[in-house]
């Protein structure tokens, strides 16, 4: 499981307080403050796009679901109008639910349509990649 970027942050304020305590060793308080803010730093930049990828990856998965209809019929539409990260995540949880079955659904019976699903799938990792990723 991925933590949320929330999670993280959370615990990380739990261990910068922590670390103010004044019998904390030294050595102690430095790495865990280095860390905290290596961590930090990560996390700002992936909250920076994270509404961003997930609005494109719902508008790609979306057409992929309607040009696989003759094979799995798409989930209901909903207005992408919250663009809470809570909502657009769900929404697509919703999708990759669907995109499953449609990949479920046409795999050996429409090879286009199934290298289109993966292509998409790496394309959404690639999305989602840092600059403190390992490449």
């Amino acid at each position: 499981m991925i933590p949320s970027v929330p999670a993280v942050l959370v615990d990380l304020a739990g261990k910068v307080m922590a670390s103010a305590a004044p019998n904390v060793n030294p050595t102690d308080r430095a790495s865990t403050l280095g860390l905290s803010a290596l961590l930090i730093g990560l996390a700002a930049e992936g909250l920076d796009s994270a509404a961003h990828h997930l609005v494109m990856e719902n508008r790609a998965f979306r057409t992929l679901l309607a040009k696989g209809a003759a094979y799995a019929p798409p989930p209901v539409e909903h207005a992408e109008d919250d663009f809470r990260l809570s909502a657009l995540a769900a929404e697509n949880g919703r999708l990759r639910a669907a995109l499953i079955t449609l990949q479920t659904a046409v795999e050996g019976r429409d090879e286009a349509m199934n290298d289109a699903i993966w292509a998409e799938l790496r394309a959404s990792t690639e999305r989602r990649k840092i600059q403190g990723s390992a490449v």
